[in-house]
């Protein structure tokens, strides 16, 4: 059985510039993933958030750098919010609780950093 040749990748092909925000689109109700890079040492995954949409409390052993491309959201860690939006990041400590909450439609970029 062959693929869908109109479907895209997965990841991001090598050696070729995209627009960021335009390799995930926004879901009425819903999040939005998309692994673009998965490696040992870690992994970028870009997500489309729909206003009031957002990822329940929990921790990852590795830190995570969230930066937001467009719109707005809350950004709980360690029971602190934060305000964040388009053109702004966050560095989210490895092993510390944390949740994400969209304050209206976001596209963010998140970033493992496993060592």
């Amino acid at each position: 059985m062959q693929g869908d040749a109109t479907a895209k990748p997965k990841g991001l092909a090598g050696a070729e510039p995209a627009k960021t925000a335009d390799l995930v689109s926004y879901q009425d109700g819903a999040v939005v993933s998309r692994e673009i890079v998965r490696r040992p040492a870690g992994g970028v995954t870009l997500f489309a958030f729909d206003r009031d949409q957002g990822l329940s409390e929990h921790t990852a052993p590795f830190d995570a750098l969230v930066q937001i491309l467009e719109g707005e959201a809350e950004v709980t860690i360690a029971g602190q919010a934060h305000r964040v939006q388009g053109g702004e990041m966050i560095l989210i400590p490895a092993s510390q609780a944390h949740a994400l909450k969209a304050l209206t439609r976001f596209k963010m970029i998140l970033t493992m950093l496993r060592s």
